[in-house]
């Protein structure tokens, strides 16, 4: 059997073999070995001998265990034998002693969530995480049926890598490829904990590749399709319209603009304070709000004194997808008003000589509500503003300063945030009132 070094390195970029299994053993520390299986999973297992017998105990699987740590594992095993007791049973005989109950999938997603994610996983992140692995949970007390519930009272130990693949394969082939992405990670995140914590022997998705390879999006709206949005978000009215045109003037997250509260907005000083709880990066922000801003929020009616986006004054709003079709809907309706076109389906196509059967042209590219934030910046970048200033503005933790300056250069820069955000807001102003041309006229205001 091959002995390695086994670093970090060396075992990160190990090979699987052709078929079957190959076990490397530690040049600095006998008896450690990495078993590396030809699906690519990889654990660490001890070889020592008790009572003349020659013993294997697992000690967890990589990467939720790292060399350092196995070696660490390793010493305290020997050390279990060097005072006469044999660490494989002791470790079955733990497992034995859990109740059966203690071990199925639900229970260990449980564990996880608030052992390891409320303490460990930024807020947004927890809820998509536990939105994920808990879908038989609902705050709001709807019924949903998740990709995951039939898992829900299986032993963990009992969940096959054959079970992964077919649940990650079905996600994507009714085209939820970056949601396979997703649950694929959420999937082994858990798995990995599981193991560390010797709920597990081995995790079923060590190896296993995104289903899909993720492209980063580039769409940013035009200044024509500012103006049919800020039409449609008109159209569309309260909540969703007043929501959608807040996105695109703050340049924050949709979670974060959902949940905004009354508490965090000073309209006196225009700025909203998001705390750290409710920030994808876990860090506080402080959004300076332009008079456009300004102007949306004081329009708005207020159902208690707690969240601003909300219907029945307890729980924000949702449903975005629904409210995204109606919104599209009205942007074509916007477009077709503005050049002066049909606004029928049937005399549009006689307009344009197509057949009735024939589907119409794409009228406005496919845009998501997170695009809003790239068209911000887009934006703000366009009126000359700073990149480390907008960089500020999105609240992102590696902007364009990085290494050395970035741990050092804790200015927050909120002039230049405040006077950047009022160019971008007078800007969407006087674009959405001009009436749609090819040509936009551009006034630059250079911040800070």
């Amino acid at each position: 059997m091959p002995t390695r070094k086994l670093t970090d390195l060396f075992v990160e970029r190990v090979k699987p073999p052709a078929r079957g299994r190959v076990e490397y053993f530690d040049a600095a520390f006998g008896g450690l070995a990495l078993r590396v299986t030809k699906g690519g999973a990889k654990s660490w297992s001890l070889f020592y001998r008790m009572n003349g017998r020659l013993r294997r105990l697992t000690l967890g699987a990589y990467p939720a265990v790292k060399p350092a740590q196995a070696r660490t594992e390793a010493t305290a095993a020997l050390e279990r034998v060097r005072q006469g007791v044999d660490p494989a049973i002791e470790k079955k005989e733990r497992r034995l002693a859990r109740p059966p109950e203690a071990d199925t999938f639900e229970a260990v997603v449980a564990d996880y969530l608030d052992r390891h994610g409320r303490k460990n996983l930024a807020a947004r992140t927890y809820r998509e995480t536990r939105r994920l692995l808990e879908p038989w949970r609902d705050d709001r007390g709807t019924k949903r049926v998740g990709d995951l519930n039939p898992w829900r009272d299986r032993p963990l130990s009992s969940i096959a890598r054959r079970d992964v693949i077919g649940l990650i394969d079905a996600i994507a082939a009714r085209g939820a490829e970056v949601q396979a992405n997703r649950m694929l990670a959420r999937l082994r995140a858990l798995f990995n904990w599981a193991v560390e914590k010797d709920r597990l022997a081995a995790s079923p998705v060590a190896g296993m590749k995104p289903p899909t390879k993720e492209r980063a999006r580039d769409r940013a709206l035009t200044d024509d399709e500012l103006r049919w949005l800020w039409t449609a978000c008109d159209s569309v009215g309260w909540p969703f319209g007043s929501l959608v045109k807040l996105l695109l003037l703050t340049a924050q997250r949709r979670d974060e603009v959902a949940r905004m509260e009354w508490p965090e907005i000073d309209l006196a000083k225009r700025t909203w304070n998001i705390p750290r709880h409710k920030v994808k990066n876990d860090r506080a922000h402080e959004v300076h709000l332009s008079a456009a801003a300004i102007e949306i929020l004081e329009s708005l009616p207020r159902l208690g004194d707690g969240l601003v986006f909300t219907v029945t004054g307890t729980t924000a709003v949702s449903g975005f997808s629904r409210a995204k079709r109606r919104l599209d809907a009205a942007m074509v309706k916007a477009r077709r008003r503005a050049l002066d076109l049909p606004e029928n389906d049937a005399e549009l196509r006689k307009r344009l000589g197509m057949p009735a059967g024939k589907p119409l042209p794409v009228e406005i590219p496919d845009w998501i509500l997170h695009d809003l934030r790239r068209t911000a910046a887009t934006g703000m970048a366009r009126l000359n503003i700073p990149p480390h200033v907008v960089d500020k503005i999105l609240n992102h933790v590696s902007g364009t300063i990085r290494g050395v300056a970035a741990v050092y250069n804790r200015f927050e820069y909120l002039d230049e945030r405040r006077r950047a955000l009022d160019a971008w807001g007078g800007y969407v102003e006087q674009s959405t009132m001009l009436v749609a041309t090819n040509v936009v006229p551009l006034v630059s205001t250079r911040a800070g």
